[in-house]
C-alpha cells in the first residue's frame, strides 16, 4: 500500500486519473465477467436439441427441452416459438421480429464496453502526456542548476517522469486484452444468434419453399457491429 501511494505521489495528477480509469476499467471488467456467467449455457447441447425439435416442428418439445434457461440463444428461440405457435406471419416479418429480438441481446452483451475502449485507448497517452511534463520539469530544474548540474538529480527527475508512462501501459494492456476477449465473446454469439434465426425461418417457410430467401438473411445487427453502433457507455 506504501508502494502504491508512494507512485501516486511520484506521479501526480496523471497517475491520480490513471488510478482512477483503472477502478472504473476493473468494475466494468468484473461485471461483464459476471453477465456472461449468469448468460452460461449457449453453447450446450440442450440449444441444439431445441433447434431440431423446431426443425420437426415438435414445438412442445423443444418449449420442454428449453425449461427455465436464459441466454440470448434461449430467448430468441423462445420468442421464435411463441411466433410460430401464434399468429400467421410471412417469413420476411418473422425475420425482421427475430432479428429485433437478436440485435437487442447482443446490444446488452456488449453494454459498457465502451468504457473499457476508452480506458485501453486514453490511458498510453496519459501516461506519455505525464512523460513529456515530467521531463520539461527535469530539465526546467538543470536550466536553474546552471552549471551545478546534479547528474543524480537530472537521472531521478528522468525516471519518475517514465513512470507514468509504465502506469498508463500496465492500465491499458490487461484492459485491452479484456475488451478484445469480451468483444470475441459477443461475436460468437452473433453468429450463433444469426445461425439460430436462419434455422426457425427455414422451419417456419418449409423444406421446399423460401430457401433461397433465407440464405439471403444478414446476421442480426451486421454481428458485433451493429453492438459497437448501439451499446451505451
Amino acid at each position: 500500500m506504501d508502494e502504491v501511494e508512494k507512485i501516486i505521489r511520484i506521479g501526480g495528477p496523471v497517475v491520480m486519473v490513471l488510478a482512477v480509469f483503472s477502478i472504473a476499467a476493473l468494475t466494468v471488467v468484473f461485471w461483464k465477467c459476471w453477465q456472461f456467467w449468469m448468460v452460461r449455457g449457449m453453447n450446450s447441447p440442450q440449444v441444439e436439441l431445441v433447434l431440431q425439435h423446431i426443425e420437426k416442428k415438435d414445438h412442445a418439445q423443444a418449449q420442454l427441452l428449453m425449461g427455465g434457461r436464459r441466454n440470448p440463444r434461449t430467448r430468441l428461440l423462445s420468442r421464435g416459438l411463441q411466433l410460430l405457435s401464434g399468429a400467421h406471419l410471412s417469413p420476411a416479418d418473422l425475420r425482421e421480429e427475430l432479428t429485433r429480438i437478436a440485435r437487442r441481446q447482443l446490444n446488452q452483451l456488449g453494454s459498457h464496453l465502451r468504457i473499457l475502449e476508452v480506458v485501453a485507448m486514453v490511458a498510453p497517452l496519459l501516461g506519455l502526456l505525464g512523460t513529456v511534463l515530467g521531463m520539461i520539469s527535469a530539465f526546467q530544474a538543470m536550466e536553474t542548476a546552471g552549471t551545478q548540474v546534479n547528474p543524480a538529480l537530472l537521472s531521478g527527475g528522468i525516471w519518475e517522469a517514465l513512470l507514468t508512462t509504465a502506469v498508463g501501459l500496465s492500465v491499458a494492456i490487461p484492459v485491452s486484452l479484456a475488451n478484445s476477449w469480451f468483444e470475441r465473446r459477443i461475436e460468437v454469439a452473433a453468429a450463433q444468434l444469426s445461425d439460430d434465426m436462419g434455422r426457425v425461418v427455414a422451419a417456419y417457410v418449409g423444406a421446399g419453399e423460401g430457401g433461397d430467401e433465407v440464405c439471403q438473411d444478414q446476421p442480426p445487427g451486421g454481428a458485433a457491429t451493429a453492438v459497437r453502433g448501439a451499446e451505451s457507455p
